[in-house]
């Protein structure tokens, strides 16, 4: 017979029971206020490194636009591919996680053009954030996202992600590059306005703080925290993405025509305000994708076969075409500066416009002697021809007039002496004599533009300043900045730095500047305008010693308009010609011309012709295309041209040249009835034959012409011809053909 326990062994055994679950409960709750409590802070991040991810939201940088709100630059969504290897590690069967692994290091390998170890290597990583590859564009994204659904067995959503981001993106593509500049792969800038603007540009990132479960995913948004991303602010540039467009193409054709070296240079500005409408510099980059170098430069590179070297070659040619030569870049102004030196004798009473000026082809000064472009000198002349003649002895006189102390005090006035403080990153410093070491043979050579250097911005400054009324303005590329709502937070300041010539002074100059235009850069002339000119031809004298090469220029020119009232001036430098002309006045000249031509009109500069250059305008050709033949002729006629009808038809199914296009007055129209072959004619030679003997011969073949350059001027010829003599094309073919005045020069 069992014994049962009795009650005193019954209380004994729930006393020890009591005991051992006090004894227990102790102990867990000093478990519980160790870990929460005491170590709670140890305990939480450990599990938050685990279970947390901190994101951060890049904040959209900031927009840039033209003056007219046309986008330049602005950023677009893009993706950031990311693995969570800690998901993959939570996989309890072995061969699941390599499958898992290799799938992934596979196809991501290929689609995002990675290493297939590299994208492996990060499966394996002991983290739930390992980034793959920043920025990809949608179509990318979409490829990813079609992964995933395919391999949905492999739950692989679990452990490849995609992050929104912004990614960098200019519409225009090289348009304006070299101001613009660009930004890396952290969307800093690197370059241009990017990177004189990034503080203002970047916005302030957001972040998200958001917890994974044990298999690696996102848990519930309770465990998710987000803070929104600001966008930067955005500017509104000076430029015009028209002019800015003429810039460069006119200068892109120049460069090409004479075979420029070490690249170009053209620059619109407003005189009165110092804002920039164009700057473009050639050879240059598409910022979308600036680590990419030119074919050209390509070449160069594959042809060394030193590694190191071609790397050296390599970042040499990136940075070269990156390089802002409108403000980086500084050069012997030659010829253009005799407009500054013409300015401080006016200013200071020693020479004007009765004054006359003997050259007898050359100027010696304590001992050194100077020549004179025109051997047998230009004899008695007057200050006009004098600039015109841009007669060197003739400026060294003035220089002499003027003085070491006043030259120099001038030449500092006139902003040569220090920055101009445009806001571009790189902006070099003028290299000249310092007053305490000038003499007068330094005095001399600097009085015609030579042996000291300054960059096109300045030189841009000191001539608006002559011309304006005497004010030097400051140059500038952002007019405002406008806040994430368009709001303007800050405007450019535009007035005047100082005054350094007076009204009266600024008056002469233009009249000289004018007449110069008239006389002596007859290849700036702009049909229907008064402009003023100076070019300028310059040696690149150290270049020349270091390398022995004496065939080594630089060829600019600066015009400005209207002269009576000028508001704009367009400055072209072309560095190291390689073809058969190197002045100025013939290589320069003739692209500011073609700028000005386009640009005056397109600001609402009404044009003025005289009776020669109505002879030589051109016409937009009209649209006829589907009207009945009477109809069409009528409306040819109205256009002031001429009209040829091919075929039987009874209406216009096709013209010669379409509609749109720019043809001389008194061009032909061909108008095909029909659908037959098109009649073909011979282009004729123009070349050496003056504006009205290439109208001429073009009514009789049949040919329409485009004139270029200068064909007002007595006596000019044409030099080139856009279609070759002798080849079979379509009646009604435009031609252009090309006007300059061979004999400028710029001394």
């Amino acid at each position: 017979m069992a014994l049962k326990p009795g009650k005193q062994m019954i209380i004994r055994i729930i006393a020890v029971m009591m005991v051992l679950i006090l004894a227990l409960s102790c102990v867990s709750t000093y478990s519980l206020v160790n870990i929460m409590i005491i170590n709670g802070d140890k305990y939480q991040n450990a599990a938050s490194e685990q279970q947390l991810y901190d994101s951060l939201i890049t904040a959209p940088r900031g927009d840039i636009y033209d003056r007219n709100m046309q986008t330049l630059a602005t950023s677009s969504t893009a993706w950031t591919v990311y693995i969570t290897p800690n998901g993959i590690h939570k996989l309890k069967d072995a061969d699941e996680q390599e499958k898992v692994r290799k799938t992934i290091a596979e196809n991501l390998s290929e689609i995002l053009d990675l290493e297939y170890e590299t994208v492996y290597e990060y499966t394996k990583k002991n983290s739930y954030y390992v980034i793959v590859k920043k920025k990809i564009e949608k179509a990318v994204a979409d490829e990813i996202r079609a992964f995933l659904a395919e391999n949905e067995d492999l739950g692989l959503v679990k452990y490849v992600g995609l992050d929104e981001t912004t990614k960098r993106y200019y519409p225009n593509d090289s348009l304006a590059s070299v101001v613009l500049g660009f930004v890396g792969s952290d969307d800093q800038g690197l370059a241009g306005i990017e990177s004189y603007y990034d503080n203002e540009l970047t916005g302030i990132a957001g972040r998200v703080v958001a917890a994974k479960n044990a298999a690696g995913t996102d848990m519930p948004l309770t465990y998710e925290r987000v803070e929104e991303a600001t966008q930067g602010k955005s500017l509104v540039l000076t430029l015009d993405s028209y002019i800015q467009y003429t810039a460069e193409k006119y200068l892109d054709a120049a460069i090409e025509e004479h075979k420029i070296a070490e690249r170009g240079a053209a620059v619109v500005m407003n005189v009165k305000t110092g804002a920039i409408y164009a700057m473009a510099v050639k050879g240059d980059f598409n910022p979308n994708e600036p680590f990419v170098l030119s074919s050209e430069d390509n070449a160069k590179i594959e042809a060394v076969t030193d590694e190191e070297e071609k790397g050296k070659l390599k970042t040499e040619l990136l940075n070269r075409q990156w390089r802002n030569k409108a403000v980086s870049d500084t050069y012997e102004p030659g010829s253009v500066f005799k407009v500054v030196t013409a300015a401080i004798g006016i200013e200071e009473n020693l020479i004007n416009k009765s004054n006359s000026f003997f050259c007898n082809g050359h100027a010696t000064v304590a001992g050194q002697r100077y020549g004179c472009w025109k051997s047998g000198g230009h004899g008695t002349q007057s200050l006009e021809m004098a600039i015109s003649n841009s007669c060197n002895p003739a400026f060294i006189t003035i220089g002499q007039l003027i003085g070491v102390n006043t030259f120099s005090k001038y030449f500092k006035a006139f902003g040569f002496g220090e920055k101009t403080g445009i806001d571009l990153p790189g902006e070099a410093m003028s290299t000249y004599h310092k007053q305490e070491k000038m003499g007068p043979v330094e005095l001399s050579s600097s009085s015609f533009g030579q042996t000291f250097n300054i960059t096109p911005v300045q030189l841009l400054s000191a001539v608006s300043a002559c011309v304006n009324g005497g004010y030097l303005v400051q140059p500038h590329i952002v007019d405002k900045q406008l806040d994430e709502n368009g709001k303007v937070v800050k405007s450019a300041a535009t007035g005047y730095k100082r005054q350094v010539i007076s009204a009266t002074t600024s008056k002469t100059l233009r009249e000289l500047m004018a007449f110069v235009a008239e006389n002596g850069a007859k290849n700036s002339l702009v049909a229907g305008y008064e402009i003023g000119a100076k070019t300028g031809t310059s040696q690149k004298v150290s270049k020349i010693q270091a390398t022995g090469d004496h065939y080594l220029y630089i060829g600019s020119c600066i015009t400005v308009a209207p002269i009576d009232d000028p508001e704009i001036a367009v400055f072209v430098m072309l560095d190291e010609p390689k073809g058969s002309n190197y002045y100025g006045g013939i290589i320069s000249a003739p692209t500011n011309s073609r700028i000005m031509t386009d640009v005056l009109p397109y600001l609402g500069y009404e044009a003025s012709y005289t009776e020669q250059e109505l002879k030589n305008l051109t016409v937009s050709v009209p649209e006829t295309v589907g009207m009945a033949v009477s109809e069409a002729k009528g409306k040819i006629n109205t256009a002031k041209l001429n009209y040829q009808v091919v075929g039987n038809g009874e209406n216009v199914v096709r013209q010669l040249p379409e509609s749109g296009n720019q043809v001389l007055s008194g061009g032909v129209v061909i108008l095909y009835t029909e659908e037959t072959d098109d009649k073909t004619v011979t282009v004729p030679n123009f070349v050496g034959l003056t504006a009205t003997e290439v109208n001429s011969m073009s009514g009789k073949s049949g040919i329409n012409i485009e004139f270029s350059g200068n064909t007002t001027s007595a006596g000019l010829k044409s030099y080139r011809q856009s279609i070759p003599e002798g080849e079979q094309v379509k009646a009604g073919t435009i031609v252009t053909v090309y006007f300059r005045d061979e004999t400028s020069v710029d001394g």
